[in-house]
């Protein structure tokens, strides 16, 4: 009786609450882990799930380059629904708030959905704390939407969790973009300072033209260490784009970029290799010694091409500074690192040239 008794208040449980085939339900939501989804933007799938590189393989890089490489920069979750709504649940570390970064850039969401063959822009997750849960978008209709959910710029991500109405479903979706074009660079190349994760330049390139561009931006410190180019070279990639100028000294453009673009050659003995000079900073338009140090960093570089070209490099191409912010010196948030506006005058600029090179064909955003 005691055992029939038990049966009988299991199978009731089962009809009032009835399970579903994924996830967790919480307040007619179900949730589902972000590694039950498809992860976008990685250079490989070795390491940690929401870092962009295996730090644990590579543990010769500098201390610093390890740790930027755990925030999650370029990274995009990949998902379909039917969801009229979709929530968030995510964690990050208790980090310093920086202050030329909004707090949705560093540590925020940024959720885009197809639309008439277009991504776009759908709504954010606003961060709280350390784990803050959020309607990131609600209201919508009842069809099947193709989403891609950007990660955290200047964060490490601990843990993230989607959520749609209990009654909907949603899959596992498939990488929007082909290829892989590996983009190595500073901190702007990371995202500073767009306004929120997907406008930072990388992304704005791939959802424009259907490929793969992988943020590999390192904040003050892309810096063409010969640790760092063995990683990169590691990586199969269908070409490199090195714009990581605004980093290194003068001294260390001359000394380290021919030894780094002949690591990447050695393994990539055809793959095309993209230099890019420069920005000039705004911090130059009045301050005579930042202006100085540009033109110092830009002429280095140059020289280093020419060095590589004399050595018979090939398929290596150069796009000189070209004036990226424009004249009005209105596209920065700092003097250094471009606003929104800043970052669409350097898309006008890196469009048109990357297109040439690579025989891609970008699409207005």
């Amino acid at each position: 009786m005691r055992n029939l008794t038990r049966n009988f208040w299991i199978c009731l449980g089962l009809i009032m609450f009835p399970l579903t085939t994924f996830g967790q339900q919480k307040n007619n939501f179900t949730y589902v882990p972000a590694q039950e989804l498809l992860l976008v933007g990685k250079a490989t799938t070795e390491g940690e799930y929401f870092h962009r590189v295996d730090t644990a393989k590579y543990c010769t890089m500098p201390p610093a380059v390890k740790k930027l490489f755990t925030n999650s920069a370029g990274l995009a979750i990949s998902f379909t629904t039917n969801s009229p709504v979709i929530k968030a649940k995510w964690t990050v570390p208790d980090n310093y708030q920086l202050p030329n970064l909004t707090r949705i850039a560093q540590k925020g969401l940024d959720l885009y959905i197809k639309r008439d063959g277009k991504w776009q822009f759908a709504g954010v997750g606003m961060p709280g704390g350390v784990t803050t849960e959020r309607v990131i978008v609600d209201n919508m209709g009842t069809e099947e939407k193709e989403c891609l959910l950007y990660l955290p710029l200047y964060d490490e991500l601990k843990s993230l969790e989607i959520g749609v109405s209990s009654d909907a479903h949603i899959y596992k979706g498939e990488n929007p973009f082909k290829k892989k074009i590996v983009v190595y660079g500073s901190s702007i190349l990371q995202g500073a300072s767009a306004s929120r994760p997907g406008m930072a330049y990388p992304a704005r390139l791939s959802r424009s033209s259907g490929y793969n561009f992988i943020n590999l931006g390192l904040s003050g410190n892309g810096k063409m260490e010969k640790e760092v180019a063995g990683m990169l070279a590691n990586i199969d990639a269908d070409a490199f784009i090195l714009d990581c100028i605004p980093n290194p000294s003068p001294k260390e453009i001359t000394e380290r970029a021919v030894g780094f673009v002949m690591t990447l050659r050695e393994k990539h003995p055809d793959t095309p290799i993209i230099i890019i000079q420069t920005l000039i900073r705004e911090t130059g338009n009045f301050n005579q010694k930042a202006r100085e140090n540009v033109k110092q960093q830009n002429e280095a570089i140059a020289e280093q091409v020419e060095v590589l070209r004399k050595k018979g490099v090939k398929n290596l191409y150069f796009i000189k500074e070209d004036r990226f912010l424009g004249t009005d010196h209105e596209g920065t948030i700092d003097g250094t690192h471009p606003n929104d506006l800043g970052f669409d005058r350097m898309l006008k600029k890196y469009k048109p040239a990357i297109s040439k090179i690579l025989k891609i064909k970008f699409r207005d955003e």
